[in-house]
């Protein structure tokens, strides 16, 4: 069977290779692993909670409705990127064979509601559908936001991607030449020069406004491992945690496993998304492997 259903977690798998799945916990319905051909594509820290105690460390978690900490009244009292990563979501089941592809579902009654009573005055009426594609060698992770509300409200979305590499210091993203980004660490802005972003230390970017003709890679000592497209997501996050924050963090192990993982992270986190009731939005990350280098200026 493609489709595996069990209590915590359902697992796709590719009905032309037994050795091609996909692993999605229905506690912030995180995809923690994916492999092609029994090659795992996502890091996954050895120290991840898998039990629904915390959100996970590594894969690929969901940011809803605020990315990372902010200042902004509806938002503000929140903590670090939302509730839709600590929530447990109803599995809705299957939508195609083949490609098989499965929908995760998220409202208010399923939220954290610690969290989700944080979101302006608690009491946001939403509807999150998270449809997810396992390919031959990609996935395709598409995200469905409506609000049936008689308000409108506002939110960020993340895909909050953990790609596995054999060494980050190896380790070059293309394509942002020319972008604004602000720099967390630094914590200015500033338009990118360097040819390629590499990994020597610390790093967390976001880049502004990315066309999504733009194709993301990851590339490693010249062969290209990983590659982005983005739909409706013009924002880009790149992260590497490095020697001194992974040290910080107690779910983050082995601690030098920041060596073997690169965060790009697709979504609308400059601003927010403003939705009026009735409306929808929707975002996608299709991540897949191969390919030539391919250098854009567009």
């Amino acid at each position: 069977m493609p489709i595996t259903n069990n209590d915590d977690e359902v697992i796709i798998t590719s009905p032309s290779n037994g050795k091609t799945q996909l692993k999605v916990l229905k506690y912030g319905a995180t995809v923690y692993s994916w492999t092609v051909n029994g090659k795992e594509q996502l890091w996954l820290s050895d120290a991840a909670k898998l039990d629904g105690s915390k959100p996970v460390r590594g894969g690929i978690p969901l940011v809803f409705p605020v990315f990372g900490k902010s200042t902004d009244a509806s938002v503000s009292k929140m903590p670090q990127h939302g509730f839709a990563r600590r929530s447990t979501w109803e599995f809705l089941g299957q939508t195609t064979e083949n490609p098989p592809a499965v929908q995760f579902g998220l409202g208010p009654e399923l939220a954290d509601q610690e969290v989700y009573s944080k979101w302006d005055n608690g009491d946001n009426d939403f509807t999150l559908v998270l449809t997810l594609t396992l390919e031959n060698d990609s996935i395709r992770t598409r995200i469905d936001i409506s609000n049936p509300d008689k308000k409108p409200w506002k939110f960020n979305w993340l895909f909050h991607s953990y790609l596995k590499v054999d060494d980050i210091e190896d380790v070059l993203v293309n394509n942002l030449p020319g972008e604004i980004c602000y720099d967390q660490v630094i914590e200015e802005s500033y338009e990118e020069r360097e040819p390629a972003v590499n990994f020597a230390g610390e790093l967390d970017r976001i880049y502004q406004n990315v066309s999504t003709k733009k194709l993301l890679q990851v590339i490693e000592m010249g062969k290209v491992v990983h590659n982005v497209r983005r739909k409706n997501l013009p924002d880009v996050v790149i992260w590497n945690p490095w020697t001194d924050k992974s040290k910080g963090m107690a779910d983050f192990e082995p601690k030098n496993g920041y060596l073997k993982m690169i965060c790009v992270e697709p979504g609308y986190v400059h601003d927010f998304v403003t939705l009026k009731p009735g409306e929808k939005w929707s975002g996608e990350q299709i991540i897949y492997k191969g390919d030539a280098v391919k250098m854009q200026s567009v």
